[in-house]
């Protein structure tokens, strides 16, 4: 262990394993070490007795639910947006080749009480019960809009600068009701809260577009893919494209103490008595606590079902947006479910997952509206778990500490926050324009 590496990352939770395979690709020298024995951190995946370990303490699951070995229980599940950034990430280091992908069936939004598919495009909009009759058209016209929207072509831009234009004025311009406004900014343009409105409209307009294209990509029912065996792939499918660029990784490692040098900087890590020298550390807030400060808490439930989520057209795996306004709530509340179709659990078995931004120390009250759309469970577990974000200056110390999982049941918040760590960490942009068609070869 007693190397010099450029850069040492802790932890291999989602985010730090994406950074040590596109700072692999790049060329530079990884050490990869986590003090547990097992991939993922706090984004690892779970079989059953591990899950009743973590939930129960330590009596045994119930024999009707099946052998554990088939279950893979995410304890950060997202879905990918079929054209979003995480996908090309994953084409640009070339990780695909090591995955396996699965349309996901549904994505819905909770309006008014009930559950509706959540309308894409001009013709979706014209059938979604919705909307009445001339909201939809109105809908349809702004559906219209942001199809043929083109940043470079102003003829598009129907006199409107959206780099300038908030979103709210460009809603008011085609008359949208604020019914249809809560499932558009929430459900397609994944915001997670309405400040987007009062912001540059060609966020929404381009996030808008990126939903559009992924749907249209599968012909599915949503714009999610979503990898065979759960997210627990994507770690392991990082490490070994590590190794292929001599990368070395090393779980069980206790400890991990960073060390620096007299100006603060950064200068190694020390487990077991043997220090492996390095320029800078990419880790996650549990490494270095007293680096990042508390920003909120996230609520989830857990349920183990043996049916798909009631009025989701009978998905096996689907998304439910739950908008803030929907609830009176100052966040939105989401709900994931996944079953036997991506190889998470036995046959005839489904996980369904709430999880919302708390706003009280009571996650089963508070996730309740999530918990009532999803129809009798096998069981169900509750947790609360805090969130850290970095309160250092990497410039200073040389460390880069991400942001914990946020609520959210799609990867778009996810990837932000590793881009721009790696634009921290190397100084460059990545570059991004890469073949789409090259992770759809292994998703039928």
């Amino acid at each position: 262990m007693d190397e010099e590496y450029d850069v040492i990352v802790l932890g291999t939770g989602l985010k730090e394993c994406i950074l040590s395979g596109l700072l692999s690709v790049d060329g530079l020298k990884v050490l990869h070490m986590d003090r547990n024995d097992y991939y993922g951190g706090e984004s690892t995946s779970l079989n059953l007795i591990q899950l009743w370990k973590k939930f129960r303490g330590n009596d045994k699951p119930p024999a009707n639910l099946g052998s554990s070995r088939d279950y893979n229980v995410d304890m950060v599940p997202k879905f990918m947006m079929a054209n979003g950034t995480l996908v090309r990430v994953l084409i640009h280091t070339d990780v695909t080749k090591y995955l396996y992908f699965k349309a996901v069936d549904g994505s819905y939004v909770f309006n008014k009480g009930k559950v509706h598919k959540v309308p894409a495009t001009d013709m979706e909009a014209l059938k979604s019960p919705l909307m009445g009759i001339f909201e939809k058209r109105r809908a349809r016209k702004f559906f219209i809009y942001v199809q043929d929207y083109d940043e470079k072509d102003p003829k598009t831009h129907e006199g409107m600068d959206l780099t300038r234009v908030p979103t709210r004025a460009l809603i008011a311009k085609y008359g949208l009701d604020d019914n249809t406004v809560d499932f558009i900014g929430h459900a397609l343009a994944l915001h997670r809260d309405d400040r987007y409105l009062d912001e540059p409209a060609l966020d929404t307009v381009k996030r808008m577009k990126l939903y559009a294209e992924s749907l249209a990509r599968f012909q599915g029912g949503s714009p999610y893919i979503y990898p065979l065996y759960g997210l627990g792939e994507l770690p392991q499918a990082f490490a070994r494209l590590s190794a292929v660029y001599g990368g070395t990784y090393m779980l069980n490692k206790p400890e991990c103490k960073v060390e620096y040098d007299e100006e603060g900087k950064v200068c190694g890590v020390t487990s077991e008595g043997e220090t492996a020298r390095c320029k800078k550390v990419v880790c996650d807030p549990s490494y270095l606590p007293n680096k990042v400060r508390k920003i909120g808490k996230v609520a989830r439930a857990i349920a183990i079902m043996s049916h798909p989520i009631p009025n989701t057209n009978d998905s096996h795996s689907v998304q439910i947006i739950l908008p803030q306004k929907q609830l009176g709530r100052k966040s939105d509340m989401y709900v994931f479910c996944c079953s036997y179709s991506h190889n998470v659990a036995p046959k005839g078995k489904f996980i369904a997952f709430v999880s919302t931004e708390a706003e009280t120390d009571h996650p089963e009250s508070e996730l309740k509206p999530g918990i009532d759309l999803l129809g009798p469970f096998d069981e169900i577990f509750f947790d609360i778990y805090d969130r850290y974000k970095p309160v250092n200056e990497p410039s200073l110390d040389n460390c880069f500490i991400s942001t914990s999982y946020d609520a959210t049941t799609h990867f778009e918040s996810t990837v932000s926050d590793v881009l721009n760590m790696y634009t921290m960490i190397t100084g460059k942009v990545l570059d991004l324009s890469v073949d789409l068609s090259a992770a759809s070869a292994a998703e039928e």
